[in-house]
């Protein structure tokens, strides 16, 4: 792992306008698992729903103890505030960027994030930065990051938005570029992964991009409806990303908030 990647990549994770273009692609067609394909017609209930509002949505995300292993807290200004701060170079893509920066993939102000990492020790003995060998940087950075994102809809937007997301990921598979924070980032493939099964409908994204130092790299996002409430995950471990390890969203993110959905 060198120096100026790891911390270029973690100054910009949020929104993978990192120096690379990594994201990762949900389609119910990476697993046998996924429930749904986006494309069910809505039914009266589904109609008839009410969205939450955004205070609702915060008090439903989940919280500190509530995933083992893991420290949960609010975002910081690394993360955008608004839909306005991501454009894509195509259109349809646009509910992949959101849903990569902890924004909703689809039509709604009702909006919530909340930030959970690894809660974990360095091993390594050195004080500062400089004293670092290239093992104890590994080791630092090697720590799995998930910007989880709940966005609610009225009627049948939530499966609209769904459907969206499932169909970018065919649509947007040869890759396309975000801008945010005010750099370009060329995404170059974005391939279908196994989604985790959970809620209504689920279904999960690789982002590959390019490396600053060389080489490629991807982030993992996985989106899935509970009834009309959308909830999105996305993940970046810088040091699997530097060493080229297979990493995903951790699965017991994924089933804390899916908990607090039921």
């Amino acid at each position: 792992m060198k120096r100026s990647s790891g911390a270029r990549i973690g100054a910009t994770a949020a929104v993978s306008v990192l120096s690379l273009a990594l994201i990762t692609g949900c389609s119910d067609e990476g697993s046998d698992d996924s429930k749904g394909s986006g494309s069910s017609s809505s039914s009266p209930t589904a109609q008839a729903a009410k969205a939450l509002t955004t205070a609702e949505l915060k008090k439903l995300l989940i919280a500190q103890g509530d995933v083992k292993g893991y420290k949960v807290e609010a975002t910081d200004e690394s993360y955008p505030t608004s839909k306005s701060a991501v454009k894509v170079d195509k259109t349809e893509c646009q509910p992949l960027a959101y849903a990569m920066g902890g924004l909703a993939p689809g039509d709604t102000d009702a909006n919530a994030s909340i930030a959970a990492s690894e809660d974990k020790s360095p091993t390594g003995t050195a004080t500062s930065l400089e004293d670092m060998t290239e093992d104890d940087l590994a080791d630092a950075f090697d720590v799995s990051s998930t910007l989880v994102s709940l966005s609610s809809y009225d009627g049948d937007g939530a499966e609209k938005t769904f459907k969206s997301v499932s169909d970018a990921v065919a649509s947007c598979a040869g890759g396309f570029t975000i801008s945010a924070q005010g750099e370009d980032q060329k995404l170059a493939k974005i391939a279908p992964e196994k989604a985790s099964g959970a809620g209504d409908e689920s279904v999960a994204f690789a982002a590959s991009g390019a490396m600053e130092e060389g080489g490629t790299g991807d982030v993992h996002t996985e989106v899935v409806r509970h009834g009309n409430t959308i909830a999105t995950y996305y993940t970046l471990n810088l040091g699997k990303l530097t060493s080229g390890e297979a990493y995903t969203v951790p699965s017991v993110v994924v089933d804390a908030q899916a908990a607090k959905l039921k």
